[in-house]
């Protein structure tokens, strides 16, 4: 059993909420486009994270009906169980971002999550995303345009700033509480740092200290001690756990368990992750068919390298083969070999 003294307490009773909704626990699965599918969702859930968010849409991909937002909408509006869903939009204007509200509310979602944080230049280059960070006004345009489109809660993810020279998530975040919003995620790096260096948890504090509505803080938490540190330097209600998560989406469970109770659970036996593994397969599977062995590739290669010694040349050998075959079939059957074997007892 983990030791909580070592750490200091991270039991805190405070209940978080979004509007009226009451989460269960303080650890949120990151919405993350073409990662966090409906079935790693679920898993995740399953494994008590306390909020999962979909994959990011947009009016003008809902209007279009593209691919990519057709397969998110099929598998991002529907309720993994009870817990409540959210369905994170972006947008550049307000016809986006009201089209895309309305989708969101009409598909039961209980909240709207608004992404002016994604550093992709893809997002950011159409005027979305991070780069609302630097125009403010029209951050707060959009805002006010989703909390007119829809009677549900509305909620915002950030990062610091669009760089070190522009430190603004304070300000937006007053705005956006001035305007409705009931939670505040913010990513303690700026746009231009994209994922390097290392987050600012302190920074996030900031935004905490000029805002009465629940702050959730997200940035390289990869393990119960990086929560509990997190919420020290932030002051933050939450945490948000994004990457870390891929390849063991009962990382997200374990650490809203420890911040609840104080102590450590076991995470999942190595037979056990080899049907997560399996369900997460199948249910790429079902939803993009063929494609979905090629989309789950990076998924399987973060399981096994979360379950396994990098220097087994044997479990590596097998799952070269796993992100190489172009066989539903044979990809069971070395999940199989990897992780339902006698070896993977011994090797994990």
């Amino acid at each position: 059993m983990f030791d909580a003294q070592k750490l200091g307490s991270p039991v805190d009773h405070r209940q978080v909420k979004v509007g009226e909704v009451a989460l269960d626990g303080r650890a949120f699965l990151a919405p993350m486009a073409g990662v966090t599918d409906f079935t790693m969702r679920v898993i995740a859930e399953r494994h008590g994270a306390s909020v999962t968010v979909s994959e990011m849409i947009t009016g003008r991909g809902i209007l279009r009906g593209d691919r990519e937002t057709t397969h998110r909408i099929r598998s991002g509006y529907r309720r993994a169980r009870s817990a409540p869903r959210a369905i994170q939009i972006a947008a550049r204007d307000v016809r986006d971002i009201e089209i895309a509200s309305r989708h969101a509310e009409a598909s039961g979602a209980d909240w709207v999550d608004i992404n002016m944080g994604c550093p992709c230049k893809r997002v950011t280059g159409g005027m979305a995303g991070a780069a609302l960070m630097r125009d403010l006004d029209q951050a707060t345009s959009l805002i006010v345009s989703a909390r007119r489109a829809v009677k549900i809660p509305i909620t915002l993810k950030m990062r610091l700033g669009w760089d070190a020279s522009s430190i603004n998530a304070p300000e937006l975040a007053r705005r956006a509480e001035g305007e409705g919003v009931a939670l505040i995620t913010v990513h303690g790096r700026t746009r231009q740092q994209f994922y390097s260096g290392q987050a600012d948890w302190q920074a996030i504090e900031q935004v905490k200290s000029v805002v009465r509505i629940p702050v959730v803080a997200n940035g390289d938490c990869a393990s119960i001690e990086d929560a509990r540190a997190m919420l020290n330097a932030s002051g933050a209600d939450a945490v948000m756990i994004g990457r870390a998560a891929i390849g063991r989406p009962w990382l997200v469970g374990d650490i809203a368990h420890f911040l609840t109770t104080g102590t450590q659970r076991e995470s999942p036996a190595i037979k056990i992750r080899g049907a997560i593994v399996k369900e997460h397969l199948h249910g790429l599977i079902s939803l993009m068919g063929e494609a979905g062995l090629r989309h789950a590739r990076k998924h399987l290669a973060a399981y096994v390298e979360h379950s396994f010694d990098a220097a087994d040349h044997v479990i590596c050998k097998l799952k070269q083969q796993l992100l190489t075959t172009s066989s539903m079939n044979e990809a069971y059957d070395l999940i199989d070999q990897i992780f339902l074997s006698d070896y993977a007892e011994v090797a994990a």
